[in-house]
């Protein structure tokens, strides 16, 4: 068994089941991969993928063990691979953030200025995408932490870390008759027509929950990849929204207004996310307690502790 096989199976299931695209990923040959899985295969005993006229189309059962065993070795490996240089770096070198539209626009601004008049000599790096858009950059080590809210999709390899809770309010354009509602009622939402999150953020997938299970079907009219383009629209009278309460600021936002209806909706849990091998250099535990001032570098350190004896 190589380490070599291991990446291959890494790689084939983060590309789509592509052989072709896994091994230009590799920088090798489509038959070379292939290759290297059947032995892999031949000497475990069973088969990592499912195939059908010898196309890949999935992970069968024990492959699925194969593939989560062979992700942490990868990760383990590139650890080790930059451990030299992190240990050496002091407050220097590159810092990657994995984070949401709402989180880069209305949380990190003031962390991050600070952090860059702090350490000035670490080149910060701020990647944007959904939840589990941004779980998967920080599994894959391509991120070295993911800011975000929940994912319906668990990812069991990484260290989770809650900061705090978002609230929701519902934001209309000025003069739209549901912000002069003495009571606000799942029912009187219901009656407009919707503009809502992309289905990747909770801030859709949970709000449309509490809607179905008080047998509710609120017309949605378009959904939006982030709040501000949510608030875009609205603002045109295309419909009200619901939205995480710190995206609204009447100072910024002409022509809508809100209206807090977090006794209507679940709040959304904002965490940090990280891999349980990433090095806890100094400037990253500053970065996540600058964040969650109750996450001192102690909790991060015993977070990862607990979560790598099991």
């Amino acid at each position: 068994m190589k380490l070599q096989q291991l990446r291959y199976v890494v790689e084939i299931v983060r590309h789509g089941n592509h052989l072709s695209a896994a091994a230009e990923a590799l920088h090798t040959s489509q038959p070379g991969v292939s290759r290297q899985i059947q032995l892999l295969e031949l000497e475990l005993g069973f088969e990592i993928f499912q195939r059908t006229r010898n196309r890949i189309i999935g992970l069968t059962e024990p492959g699925e063990i194969v593939f989560n065993i062979a992700q942490r070795i990868a990760t383990d490996v590139a650890a080790l691979k930059t451990l030299k240089e992190d240990m050496h770096s002091g407050n220097r070198g590159m810092f990657t953030i994995a984070t949401t539209h709402t989180v880069a626009r209305h949380v990190l601004p003031n962390v991050v200025e600070a952090f860059i008049a702090r350490y000035p000599e670490v080149k910060l790096v701020l990647k944007q995408g959904d939840p589990e858009g941004i779980c998967a950059m920080v599994d894959a080590g391509d991120a070295d932490l993911a800011i975000g809210t929940d994912t319906t999709r668990e990812f069991t390899n990484l260290v989770k870390l809650d900061c705090f809770e978002i609230q929701r309010c519902v934001v209309a354009a000025s003069g739209h008759p549901i912000l002069d509602l003495p009571e606000m009622t799942l029912e009187a939402i219901a009656q407009y027509p919707l503009i809502t999150y992309d289905t990747h953020y909770s801030g859709r997938w949970k709000v449309m929950k509490v809607f179905a299970d008080a047998g509710l079907d609120p017309k949605i009219v378009m959904s939006g990849i982030d709040a501000d383009v949510c608030k875009t629209y609205v603002a045109k009278g295309l419909g009200i929204a619901i939205l995480a309460a710190i995206t609204y600021d009447p100072g910024r936002d002409p022509g809508i207004e809100a209206r807090d209806v977090s006794h209507l909706f679940p709040s959304s849990t904002v965490r940090i996310s990280m891999r349980p091998n990433t090095y806890l250099r100094p400037f990253l535990l500053n970065f996540v307690q600058s964040i969650a001032p109750d996450i001192t570098p102690s909790v991060v350190r015993r977070e990862v502790q607990k979560f790598q004896a099991g």
